[in-house]
């Protein structure tokens, strides 16, 4: 997995750096696992935008994803490492012996015809499910559930990846990529190994025209509007207009978000940097 550089036969080549896809086995998906992906365009229902700078881009079908693992002791080949237009993460579509298809997240490293099972009793190595009670104290995971039997939520996104620290009574403590440190349950499942596409933070769109294949209509900046459409807009030239914040007015750089009395609170041993 990697970025290339391409040759600048045109100026939206010069300064792109392309995902090289080296790793992608076929670019057919499996027809049983997709599902339509309606698009909103930013509009509600009555078609006012609610939403600013979306819109267009390609047409998308969506990969339905197993983050839940609940096929316990069964073993699984790898059949093919896929696209997903969805995620920054590449996925990958198991085979199980009874004959079921699905697809996961792809961790890095991943081969096809590789071998990979989920339960509480499984060996802990890369693209293996099973409960933070049995994963060794130090194990890189991704694909972590926060509530036991739901599926992941955390720790999915291209080249993430948590660290399990210890474990106190019927807690985990992980460090997340935020660098927040904090508490899960220990019947909780994670899967072995990094997230896939590590390489994603280094690729560049080189124009502004692949940004709208995307569905990214342009972005304007809240200085270069008039007052009455934003609190930093108007003045005279290229005045900054205060305080950086949002249009209704929250200020966007150090103000706090989180609710103090979020049930979660007292879960979290260490704030995110």
């Amino acid at each position: 997995m990697g970025v290339k550089k391409l040759r600048p036969v045109t100026p939206g080549q010069r300064y792109r750096l392309a995902p090289s896809f080296e790793e992608i086995t076929t670019d057919k998906p499996e027809k049983s696992l997709l599902a339509p992906k309606k698009r909103s365009g930013g509009r509600n229902n009555s078609g006012k935008m609610t939403m600013r700078y979306i819109g267009g881009g390609h047409k998308r079908r969506y990969r339905i994803i197993d983050f839940a693992r609940k096929k316990h002791g069964v073993l699984a080949e790898v059949k093919t490492i896929e696209y997903d237009p969805n995620r920054t993460a590449r996925i990958c579509l198991l085979e199980y012996a009874d004959g079921e298809k699905t697809y996961i997240l792809a961790p890095e490293g991943i081969k096809v015809g590789q071998k990979v099972v989920s339960g509480p009793d499984v060996a802990p190595e890369v693209g293996n499910s099973l409960p933070l009670e049995k994963i060794p104290v130090g194990t890189i995971v991704h694909n972590v559930e926060l509530r036991p039997g739901n599926g992941a939520t955390l720790v999915r996104s291209a080249g993430a990846y948590a660290q399990l620290l210890g474990r106190t009574g019927k807690y985990a403590t992980i460090k997340l990529p935020s660098g927040e440190t904090r508490m899960v349950l220990i019947t909780c499942y994670a899967t072995i190994g990094t997230v896939s596409n590590g390489d994603h933070l280094n690729e560049k769109l080189g124009k502004a025209g692949r940004k709208r294949w995307l569905g990214r209509r342009p972005r304007v900046r809240g200085v270069a509007m008039n007052p009455v459409d934003h609190p930093m807009g108007g003045g005279e030239g290229k005045s900054s207009g205060g305080h950086p914040r949002s249009r209704n007015g929250i200020i966007a750089k150090g103000q706090k978000t989180r609710s103090r009395t979020k049930y979660s609170n007292r879960l979290i041993v260490s704030k995110k940097k």
